[in-house]
């Protein structure tokens, strides 16, 4: 898979986690952003950023993930990149209210190492591409 120019995004209040995922990602050869916050990413999406891969947390401070991508949906923002929940919450109600808004993927931190969060993010990714292009 090429990988050049896949922009991701990355947003988790958690800053060494933040660190160690996108330095994952930036060795694989993607294009890295983060942002610590829901209210740093929204005014990110609003001005024009537009992620291929969006790695969203749930638990983070004044705005939770959900709610986020909830926002996200209803202004169209970054409406064709691939969302992929990357969290600890395992809670079934997080997961079904996650499939609702129409996440691509579902990943628990806890029980993933980065290099399979990479695989993982890959693999979704690549699929939903060839369903785009119609394969």
């Amino acid at each position: 898979m090429e990988k050049k120019n896949i922009k991701i995004l990355i947003v988790d209040d958690d800053k060494f986690l933040l660190g160690m995922y996108s330095l994952k990602f930036a060795n694989n050869g993607y294009d890295v952003d983060t942002t610590v916050s829901s209210a740093v990413t929204l005014e990110k999406l609003r001005a024009g950023a537009k992620p291929d891969i969006i790695l969203l947390d749930i638990i983070m401070p004044h705005m939770t993930g959900l709610e986020l991508l909830k926002i996200m949906r209803e202004e169209k923002l970054a409406s064709d990149a691939v969302i992929v929940m990357l969290t600890n919450q395992s809670q079934s109600s997080d997961i079904e209210e996650a499939k609702r808004l129409n996440v691509e993927g579902y990943i628990v931190k806890a029980s993933t190492i980065p290099s399979e969060v990479l695989h993982e993010v890959e693999k979704i990714f690549t699929a939903k591409k060839a369903q785009k292009n119609g394969a």
